[in-house]
């Protein structure tokens, strides 16, 4: 999952992205507004964490132009200003939940699990694809009740495919996905990934099928 932080305070950015990419997700730092807003017109993320003071450009005028253009990328708001006027104005806005400064980690990633999980449609922590199984708590997987051993990149191809199972997938959503702005997207590392993937899920009766032209569909084997 790729997430975007808009933070001018680098201690603090710095600070989650290393607690966030320790919990497996892509995460791009940006430090100013015209830089975020230019950023979100042509790349895709799963999530966007948006402080509201930011130089060059505000993140309320961020986020109003964000849904301006129809994107329902979710938008979880930082700030220090905690007041029931801001939270209301915020929420109005188009924002999807607002986490006020000073706050624990702990509980902004416990938020960022339940927007992805509401993005994706998914109202309980664990989604199923026949016997495999993802814990979006602790975003690990299980084959047939058995922990299933993953590296960090074939997590989070197996952790889009499921969250969107029955679905079609392009190779290119999956490397935005998994690279950040500083790396070089790689739609063929995908085929990879994949390849690893179907032969750690041969066990079971969830899999990978290749739709030619269009991408990867996750779905039991059995359909």
């Amino acid at each position: 999952m790729r997430l975007l932080l808009v933070e001018d305070n680098a201690v603090l950015a710095d600070w989650l992205g290393r607690s966030l990419r320790r919990d497996g997700y892509t995460v791009d730092w940006l430090d100013n507004g015209n830089a975020a807003d230019f950023c979100l017109r042509d790349e895709t993320f799963d999530l966007v964490i948006l402080d509201l003071a930011l130089p060059q450009l505000g993140g309320h005028e961020v986020l109003r132009r964000l849904r301006g253009r129809g994107n329902a990328t979710p938008v979880l708001v930082l700030t220090a200003d905690n007041s029931l006027r801001s939270r209301i104005a915020e929420l109005d806005q188009g924002a999807d939940d607002y986490l006020a400064k000073p706050f624990e980690v702990e509980e902004l990633e416990a938020r960022i699990r339940v927007l992805l999980r509401r993005a994706s449609g998914q109202t309980q922590p664990l989604v199923r694809c026949g016997g495999l199984v993802l814990n979006t708590n602790t975003r690990e997987f299980t084959l047939g009740g058995a922990a299933l051993a993953l590296t960090p990149r074939e997590r989070a191809v197996l952790e889009v495919l499921i969250l969107k199972a029955g679905s079609t997938v392009s190779k290119l959503a999956l490397a935005q996905s998994l690279f950040s702005l500083d790396e070089q997207v790689s739609p063929e590392a995908i085929e990879v990934y994949v390849h690893r993937l179907r032969k750690k899920l041969e066990p079971g009766d969830a899999a990978i099928l290749t739709l030619r032209g269009l991408g990867y569909l996750m779905r039991p084997a059995a359909d």
